[in-house]
């Protein structure tokens, strides 16, 4: 309910600063914006490029999680490692997101490969440090008690480190899912012919600022369900043994 209320008053916000501005065409009231959702719902013009944009989200998800989650891991357990890794992991978390998707495009081409290694590289330093921290926090008496069991590697892996780093990925996952669509949208803008960014960039050239509210606010929403539906609740189940052991 605190969410809902939060909501409303932004809406109401919104609404109020419409009516001040009173020029629709640079600040549309959210009724007009919805208009335009439905509009572009009604015509499937929005389920096409949604659907390019959330293929490239989760495409580039998938992959910067794995390479973040198996560089954390090994950096986290490993000194050696992290003293190698680290300057490295430091440049790639400082460079530019905007310069790495201009490379992409120029070192591979204007197409989806590009497009999604653009996007993957630029999450896969954040996904590395929050899992490098929590490898850093697993327990050594849990260890200790894999080695006297004499665990595999992949035992030990399934039954104490990745339970153990659950919420970690959780985590990451979250956050991460925020921060890739975002640099998706850019990638879109400036290199793809379709996609929501690809849209907001043609409304952007007519300042059509209604349409680019629509195109945004609609993936917005697309984005909040997919948190609401899996990452939350995955997230809570990650933590649930914390509140069993508390």
């Amino acid at each position: 309910m605190p969410g809902v209320l939060s909501v409303l008053l932004l809406l109401a916000l919104w609404t109020a600063l419409a009516a001040l501005a009173g020029d629709p065409r640079t600040m549309p009231s959210p009724l007009a914006v919805a208009g335009r959702v439905a509009t572009l719902a009604a015509s499937g013009e929005l389920w096409l490029h949604a659907g390019a944009t959330l293929g490239r989200v989760l495409a580039s998800f998938a992959i910067a999680m794995a390479v973040g989650t198996a560089l954390g891991l090994w950096m986290g357990r490993s000194r050696a490692a992290d003293h190698w890794l680290n300057p490295s992991l430091v440049i790639a978390l400082n460079v530019p997101v905007l310069v790495v998707i201009v490379l992409a495009y120029i070192w591979i081409g204007l197409n989806e490969v590009a497009a999604v290694a653009a996007v993957a590289l630029n999450k896969i330093p954040v996904t590395t440090v929050m899992l490098r921290e929590g490898a850093r926090a697993l327990r050594p008496d849990l260890d200790d008690m894999a080695a006297a069991f004499r665990m595999g590697w992949r035992a030990r892996l399934r039954h104490v480190v990745l339970p153990q780093l659950a919420p970690h990925i959780a985590a990451a996952a979250r956050a991460g899912l925020s921060l890739i669509w975002k640099i998706v949208l850019v990638v879109e803008f400036l290199g793809r012919s379709n996609g929501v960014g690809f849209k907001i960039h043609l409304l952007f050239s007519s300042f059509d600022v209604a349409g680019v509210l629509a195109w945004a606010l609609a993936f917005v929403a697309v984005m909040l369900l997919i948190d609401l539906a899996l990452l939350r609740p995955a997230e809570a189940r990650a933590n649930r043994w914390r509140r069993d052991e508390a």
